[in-house]
């Protein structure tokens, strides 16, 4: 695999070139088969940044707010195929400009990204499909080899690069509530926002995916927020457009990383996605989670750019991450469903199901749902488990009053959950603050300990037997 990077006016325009060997077809961390449909992206900046933006070093005040999860679902946007082609000038809407900058253009740095800035943005695209080798066009440090090495057998180069550094702690956040609860607890960090926009050479057949009302929601939090647009999803051809590697949300915030002077990305990855397997994985107790896990390969690599990832809710539920953000300032913002529009989310796909049972049991309330159990995106809560983000329908069975008449019956039937059985998902998980890096560990824990506490022994237990009973 070759990848390089061309800047332009505040755009930076990705290709990448496949090795004899190197197929179509590719596979991402999770396990999921995708197809690559052209071979150029790109990703626009906002024309002014920088680290003396009102978006300070997050302190992680006391105050719960909003939170952002840095994940997204995968895929949505346009099929469209296009034989693997060569550049494409990609056009896309302005991205608009991020809130209480002070350095502009050029002078931000954004034409001058470090070299592993750049080999690790490229790397989120590409890694479903390099085998063996990746050549990057500038040179990289040796400490980003070696993590290309042992976490992939990759030998990537050229090497020859020094290592980089940053202060500040940013959030990707998309404005569902689990990235939301991490905006509520770091009040003071920057917020980078990832659009989806159409691609120059693939048909958009994807329109109501509403990337457009996802940014403006992100725009009316009052917060530092910096959008960033791509059509990197549209490498995609299947199994839909989406992103190449879940990391690839981040590509703004690696790009920008020198210009903010970040030193880690904060996303809203939750226990189940972090500790649990995840929602469409592998339903077991995952402590070496490839994807998130600070000594995963994608842990690994990002550390080694000088951006380690950082999990501030990784200890704790998705219910509890609604809680946080429900109860924030960011409430009015936080929108998880893909298809609504400006007036709310859409009420009718499967994620808005999956959120009002969460969002109900918070609340101690009956659903509130047109959907039906006879309705395909209800049909897998018909079935015996084990289900995807499992922990989560347990606890909606065990504390939504009168869920024998909702779409999830039958899984309360299978399941019977309690509220005593899933009391542990009220507490923090404690391993979760402990791979947090130190700089900002202090602080997330002192808000775990007061709005939740820590899970004691048998708690515990529950985790790391996940999946195995």
């Amino acid at each position: 695999m070759r990848a390089s990077w061309a800047f332009e006016e505040g755009l930076w325009r990705l290709r990448l070139r496949l090795d004899a060997g190197e197929e179509l077809a590719g596979t991402v961390t999770d396990g999921q088969r995708v197809e690559l449909a052209t071979d150029t992206c790109h990703v626009r900046l906002p024309r002014s940044t920088g680290p003396t933006a009102t978006g300070r070093t997050a302190t992680g005040s006391a105050a719960i707010g909003r939170t952002g999860t840095g994940s997204a679902a995968i895929g949505r946007t346009a099929t469209g195929s296009a034989a693997i082609g060569r550049t494409g000038t990609g056009s896309a809407a302005i991205g608009r400009t991020a809130t209480g900058s002070a350095v502009n253009g050029s002078a931000a740095g954004l034409d001058s990204v470090h070299p592993d800035l750049l080999a690790l943005a490229a790397w989120t695209v590409a890694a479903p499909w390099a085998v063996g080798r990746v050549v990057f066009d500038r040179p990289i440090s040796p400490d980003l080899a070696e993590a290309f090495h042992s976490g992939w057998g990759i030998e990537a180069g050229p090497v020859g690069g020094t290592p980089r550094s940053g202060t500040r702690l940013a959030i990707s956040y998309s404005g569902g509530a689990d990235s939301a609860a991490v905006a509520a607890m770091l009040p003071d960090a920057p917020l980078i926002h990832f659009r989806r926009v159409s691609h120059p050479r693939i048909p958009n057949r994807w329109t109501h995916y509403r990337s457009d009302v996802l940014a403006a929601l992100a725009e009316k939090t009052g917060r530092d927020v910096t959008p960033v647009e791509s059509d990197l999803e549209f490498l995609l051809r299947s199994p839909r457009p989406g992103y190449p590697e879940h990391h690839a949300v981040m590509v703004g915030a690696i790009l920008l990383a020198d210009a903010m002077d970040l030193g880690g990305v904060a996303l809203g990855y939750e226990i189940g996605s972090r500790w649990l397997g995840g929602g469409r994985y592998v339903h077991r107790f995952t402590p070496d989670n490839p994807m998130w896990s600070g000594h995963g390969p994608w842990g690994r690599l990002f550390a080694a750019a000088g951006l380690p990832l950082v999990l501030p809710v990784g200890g704790i539920s998705e219910a509890m991450t609604m809680r946080l953000a429900l109860g924030s300032e960011l409430r009015d913002q936080v929108r998880w469903c893909l298809r609504g529009d400006g007036s709310g989310p859409c009420g009718r796909c499967g994620k808005c199901l999956y959120k009002e049972l969460i969002q109900a049991a918070v609340e101690r309330r009956p659903m509130r749902t047109t959907i039906t159990a006879d309705r395909p995106v209800a049909r897998k809560w018909q079935q015996p488990p084990p289900y995807g983000g499992q922990e989560m329908i347990e606890y909606g069975c065990a504390h939504v009053p009168g869920i024998e008449d909702t779409p999830f019956a039958r899984a309360a039937e299978y399941l019977k959950a309690t509220p005593e059985s899933t009391r542990w998902l009220e507490r923090c998980y404690p391993p979760a603050v402990e791979e947090i890096p130190a700089r900002w560990r202090g602080t997330i824990e002192t808000i775990m300990a007061r709005e939740f506490g820590f899970m004691e022994a048998g708690d515990v237990k529950r985790v790391e037997s996940w999946g195995g009973r």
